[in-house]
C-alpha cells in the first residue's frame, strides 16, 4: 500500500475508483466480498482506491472506524493508494482524525457537510481536523456554498489540503464559473473530477484538471483506465468511445441513486456479493435492480472483452 506523501503524479496515475463496501446480512464487514471487489479492480489496472460516498462512509459507525481502516490498509495491494474518508460533522473528524493519525494512510478525504454548516466554519474545521491528523487531507467539494476558492486556496498553500475533488454538479459542465475560479486560485494539477466520467472528458481537457473519480469503474476498470490514458495522450476521440459506454449505467445512476445502484450492481455483475446496504441507507427495491441488471452485466461484458484483445495482442 502507498504510504509515501501524495503528488500530483499520484492523482493522474489512475481512475480514483470509489467502491461499495460489502457487508453481510448482519450488517458485519464482509471482508471477503470486499477482498473480491479490491482484486477485481487491481487487476483492471486501478490502483487508487477511495472509500467515501458509496462505501457510506457517512454512516460508518466511529466505534468501527478503526477496524474497517486497519483492513482496507491490509487488503490493499503493495502498489495501491488507499484514501479512507472521515467527517463529515466536526466531531467525527476529529474524533476520526485522530485514529488516522496514528496508521499508514498519507491522507484522508474530509466528506462534506453543508448543513449545519457555513463557509468560514468549513474552513477552520478542516484546518482543525488536518492538524489533528497530522497530514494533509483531501478536500471534497459537492456545492460550490461549501468553501471559498480563496479558502481552499489558503488551506492548499499551508500544505493542510493535499488534493480536491470537484463533485459539483453542473446540466453543463464546461459553463462552470466556479471551477474555473477555484482553478484561478488552486493548481489544476491538484484537482481531480469527482462525478465520474460523464463529465471528465470536458473537466481534464477544458480545464486542465489532473484526473477523475468513478464508481462505474467497479464494474469495469480497463474501459474506465483506458478512458483516462486517451485523455492523457489527448486522444478525446477514444476518450469519447469509451465514455459511451458508461452512459446507460450512469443514466440509471442519476435517476435512481448514484449510491444505492452502484452498491447492488456489484453483486447484479457477479464480481462481488456486497450485501445489505449500512442504514440509513437501503438496498435498491427489485423492481429497480431488474433495471440495473443489464446495465450492469454489459459493462462487465464488456470490460472481459477488452481483457480479451489485450491478451490476443
Amino acid at each position: 500500500m502507498k504510504t509515501t506523501p501524495v503528488t500530483p503524479a499520484d492523482l493522474a496515475r489512475s481512475v480514483l475508483a470509489v467502491p461499495p463496501l460489502a457487508r453481510y446480512s448482519d450488517l458485519t464487514l464482509n471482508e471477503e466480498a470486499n477482498r473480491q471487489l479490491i482484486a477485481y479492480l487491481e487487476a483492471g489496472g486501478v490502483s487508487t482506491l477511495m472509500y467515501g460516498g458509496n462505501a457510506n462512509f457517512y454512516n460508518l459507525p466511529l466505534s468501527e472506524y478503526a477496524e474497517v481502516l486497519e483492513f482496507l490498509c491490509a487488503a490493499a495491494g503493495p502498489d495501491t493508494w488507499l484514501i479512507p474518508s472521515f467527517g463529515p460533522d466536526y466531531g467525527r473528524l476529529i474524533d476520526q482524525a485522530r485514529i488516522l493519525r496514528g496508521s499508514r494512510v498519507p491522507t484522508a478525504m474530509a466528506l462534506p457537510q453543508t448543513f449545519p454548516a457555513t463557509p468560514d466554519g468549513v474552513e477552520v474545521g478542516l484546518r482543525r481536523a488536518a492538524v489533528t491528523m497530522g497530514k494533509p487531507l483531501i478536500l471534497y467539494i459537492k456545492a460550490e456554498n461549501y468553501i471559498a476558492p480563496e479558502a481552499a486556496a489558503r488551506l492548499v498553500g499551508e500544505g493542510l489540503v493535499c488534493m480536491v475533488k470537484y463533485g459539483v454538479v453542473r446540466d453543463n459542465p464546461a459553463d462552470d464559473p466556479y471551477l474555473r475560479k477555484l482553478l484561478d486560485y488552486v493548481d489544476p494539477k491538484l484537482v481531480v473530477s469527482g462525478i465520474g466520467e460523464r463529465p471528465a472528458i470536458t473537466h481534464l481537457r477544458d480545464f486542465g484538471v489532473a484526473g477523475f473519480t468513478s464508481g462505474a469503474v467497479c464494474l469495469a476498470p480497463r474501459g474506465s483506465m483506458a478512458m483516462l490514458a486517451a485523455l492523457m495522450r489527448g486522444d478525446v476521440a477514444e476518450a469519447e468511445r469509451h465514455r459511451e459506454a458508461y452512459m446507460p449505467f450512469e443514466d440509471l445512476r442519476d435517476g435512481i441513486s448514484p449510491i444505492r445502484v452502484l452498491h447492488d450492481a456489484v453483486t447484479l455483475a457477479g464480481i462481488a456479493d456486497m450485501g445489505p446496504m449500512l442504514p440509513l441507507m437501503s438496498n435498491l427495491a427489485p423492481a429497480e435492480q431488474d433495471r440495473v441488471r443489464p446495465a450492469a452485466q454489459a459493462l462487465r461484458a464488456r470490460d472481459a472483452a477488452l481483457a480479451e484483445a489485450v491478451a490476443a495482442e
